[in-house]
């Protein structure tokens, strides 16, 4: 890759979260007959230029997930679920991303096929999980704001849900159960080119 293209494309819908630690997005390279092989290298691409590490999958299907092991992006995916299992999936992307965000050194997005109600839920629900705001009509205003969309009744009930959510696992619960796919041995081929920080 050379010129502008080295640099790769932004994802669509793309917003940080939390300020160089945790972005959302809609899947790299669209959505549906809308995915293009072509972005989805572009926008892959961006990612690792931009030194993101980690990536959280919410679909249903294991879409992408080549395509992030050949550019050395470890990821995990957990579907958001039916809602009989729902609370055990929040519950495994709540602690997958509060563990990853303890690493100091990981960048890491999470996205769904489209910056729809699932993951604005989910990023809604995260913030009020785990303590950066107190009160889910809180989490839904920001994340509003933040994603500049407002939240349907699907994504409102995933924050709700999310308030009941234990912030600690119980010992019977094994995260593993509800990690559909994941790879976090990544290493990185000689081939990737990262931006490394200033010194």
């Amino acid at each position: 890759m050379k010129g502008k293209w080295a640099h790769g494309l932004e994802p669509r819908g793309f917003r940080w979260v939390i300020t160089d630690r945790l972005a959302a997005s809609e899947r790299p390279g669209g959505y549906g007959r809308n995915h293009r092989r072509v972005r989805r290298d572009e926008e892959i691409q961006w990612l690792v230029q931009q030194q993101f590490t980690l990536v959280l999958s919410l679909l249903p299907s294991p879409h992408n997930l080549k395509a992030y092991r050949d550019r050395a992006l470890r990821y995990k995916r957990i579907e958001i679920g039916p809602p009989a299992d729902r609370p055990r999936h929040l519950q495994a992307i709540f602690l997958t991303l509060r563990q990853w965000l303890s690493e100091t050194d990981e960048r890491i997005l999470i996205h769904h096929e489209t910056v729809d109600d699932e993951l604005c839920g989910a990023i809604a629900g995260y913030l009020l999980w785990a303590g950066y705001l107190e009160k889910p009509s809180h989490a839904i205003i920001a994340v509003e704001q933040l994603m500049g969309r407002q939240l349907g009744s699907l994504g409102r009930n995933v924050v709700a849900l999310s308030a009941e959510i234990p912030t600690e696992a119980p010992e019977s619960f094994d995260v593993s159960d509800v990690i559909v796919d994941d790879d976090l041995s990544a290493v990185l081929d000689d081939d990737v080119e990262l931006l490394l920080p200033d010194a």
